[in-house]
């Protein structure tokens, strides 16, 4: 029996512990104290409480010990799990700010309290290498999303979308929780250290090949890969902006480092290949599947699209596709480009859901036509717009070009990967096709004539404010990637990953 060193387990649970308190005492003073006052006042107090304890999480984390581990991988700390937690805490402030100027709910307590609910999931995913509890935090994270997505109970279209994501989610669950269950028996142990110790050098058993594929099947619906992604376009259509922001930003973040960590560690000895002409079964041949599938059907899908958020959508599944691309060659400098691409990724995907949020208060509606004239309506939003838009194309010298660019190398320079040239050829021609429906909003929004009679757009300054920083953050991780890459390199090397 190994023994429990529980104040060690406390200190490490602490950040999660402090933004759990600062949930629970947001709930309290809305419940006693703001019933009276006006939806948008109590967003505000609301963001700005919940705000203040993810602050207070991350001046903990970075007062936390920088190496421990709990009960073989239970509960990890190390200087690379601390940044990618201080990012997701960095993007949940970002959610709560954009979302004070929210009137879609009268609970308000009850949706900061989801959204700090699902941070603590996300939290405590990245911070284990067990099974167990991976799984606990995942769903802990995918049933606070799942509410999230129906909070606007005046929208049949937010109902809607809950009920499918809900659906959909169950059933990767099931698959996922099958697979787990498999490396289990396989191993007789939780950690995923000890379960590739136990599956390295075996041959790959008809069990092996089943864990394998339903653990990705499981783990491609977290992060919307295709063919797994038929909730994505109508919850980031459905979903209230805020939560649709959380769910392509910060969830997205926390889902590909545990898709990472669970194969590179997990499943480590059952890599297999997907150099070109000598495909080896394996998780590398199968992640390699699911890449192009998403790259290709994402790009395709989101040329034809009429609304920004299910263009947004189709797009996110095609960034799936290209982080993918990481995994295939699953080196330390693959990783850091992962996670600088997924936290660059995230943070143009808020500001453009923020502008979308904008542009709907006014418009009621997101599609396209929407967008005509937005230059002349509201400048600031529209750059801070086009910078986001051509981020997510991946032009310089903006934060998206230096990830693609810093992802496709990583693959390459991977020890014998040059085989695996044919699918960065392939993401290189699709980030191609992605640049003409990014630029068909652009040229809605610079071309295009605005409406007869539409007035000039008034965003709260807040809002205003959060987005221009954002779209600030974007150019200078551009221009000087080297202020976060080499952050992630030092955490990467010292978590000895």
């Amino acid at each position: 029996m190994i023994p429990i060193n529980y104040a060690q387990m406390l200190q490490l649970a602490l950040p999660e512990l402090i933004v759990t308190v600062a949930a629970l005492i947001v709930l309290a003073i809305d419940l006693l104290f703001l019933r009276q006052y006006q939806t948008r006042v109590r967003f505000t107090i609301a963001a700005g409480l919940a705000s203040i304890g993810c602050a207070a999480a991350i001046l903990q984390l970075l007062l936390t010990p920088a190496q421990a581990n709990v009960l073989d991988g239970m509960l990890v700390a190390n200087p690379l799990t601390h940044l990618v937690q201080i990012a997701l805490l960095v993007l949940t402030i970002f959610t709560l700010l954009l979302s004070a100027d929210s009137t879609f709910t009268e609970h308000v307590g009850e949706f900061v309290l989801l959204i700090l609910a699902a941070t603590v999931g996300m939290m405590f995913l990245v911070g284990s290498q067990d099974i167990v509890i991976i799984f606990i935090s995942l769903e802990l994270l995918s049933l606070s999303l799942y509410i999230l997505t129906a909070f606007d109970k005046r929208s049949a279209r937010s109902s809607e979308a809950a009920l499918k994501y809900f659906l959909f989610g169950g059933m990767s669950a099931a698959f996922l929780l099958f697979g787990f269950s498999l490396l289990y028996g396989l191993s007789n142990s939780t950690s995923l250290t000890y379960i590739a110790s136990a599956i390295h050098g075996q041959s790959l058993t008809p069990l092996l090949v089943i864990a394998i594929v339903t653990t990705v099947i499981g783990l491609g619906f977290k992060v919307a890969a295709a063919p797994f992604h038929f909730w994505a376009p109508d919850v980031y259509q459905g979903a209230p902006v805020p939560s649709a922001a959380f769910i392509a930003s910060g969830s997205k973040v926390a889902s590909f480092f545990i898709f990472f960590q669970v194969m590179v560690i997990g499943f480590a000895g059952a890599e297999g290949s997907a150099t070109w002409r000598h495909f080896t079964p394996g998780w590398v041949s199968v992640l390699a599947v699911v890449a192009v599938l998403s790259m290709v059907l994402g790009n395709l899908v989101a040329i034809v699209q009429s609304h920004v958020r299910r263009l947004l959508a189709y797009s996110a599944i095609a960034h799936a596709g290209y982080i993918l691309l990481a995994l295939l060659s699953h080196t330390q400098q693959s990783l850091g480009a992962l996670i600088y691409y997924v936290v660059t990724y995230a943070l143009a995907t808020l500001g453009t859901f923020g502008v979308i949020a904008v542009v709907e208060k006014q418009t009621h509606s997101d599609r396209l036509s929407d967008f005509d004239g937005l230059s002349r309506r509201a400048p600031v939003l529209s750059f801070c717009m086009f910078i986001f838009l051509l981020s997510l194309a991946g032009i310089p010298p903006l934060a998206g070009f230096f990830g693609k660019f810093y992802l496709f190398v990583s693959v390459l320079a991977a020890p014998g990967s040059t085989g695996l040239l044919w699918p960065v050829v392939l993401a290189i021609a699709m980030s191609a096709v992605s640049l003409y429906y990014y630029l068909q909003v652009l040229k809605r929004m610079y071309v295009a004539s605005p409406p007869a009679g539409t007035e000039k757009m008034q965003a709260p300054i807040l809002s205003q404010f959060v987005i221009v920083l954002l779209a600030a953050a974007i150019v200078l991780l551009g221009c000087t990637p080297h202020l976060l890459l080499r952050w992630m390199m030092e955490a990467i090397q010292a978590s000895g990953l």
